[in-house]
C-alpha cells in the first residue's frame, strides 16, 4: 500500500473524529456513528498511523552479518 493511500485513510478518520466530537452523526465505512464510537474510530487511526510508520519506517536487522575465514 501506498503511504499517500495510508495518508488518506488517516485523514478519514481524523475528520470522522472531528464530525463526531462536533456532534454530528457520520456514516463511516458503510455504518453510522456516534459520539459513542469514538474509541473506535480512534483505535483505527492509530492502526493507519501504525501501518503508516512500518510503512514510511521498514525494519532494519540491528546487526550485519560477517564472514570470517
Amino acid at each position: 500500500m501506498k503511504l499517500s493511500d495510508i495518508d488518506s485513510m488517516i485523514e478519514l478518520y481524523l475528520q470522522a473524529e472531528r464530525d463526531v466530537l462536533a456532534g454530528k452523526q457520520v456514516t463511516f465505512q458503510g455504518r453510522t456513528v456516534t459520539s459513542e464510537n469514538l474509541n473506535e474510530i480512534r483505535s483505527g487511526r492509530r492502526e493507519w498511523e501504525q501501518r503508516r510508520a512500518s510503512v514510511a519506517n521498514p525494519a532494519r536487522q540491528p546487526y550485519a552479518a560477517a564472514r570470517f575465514t
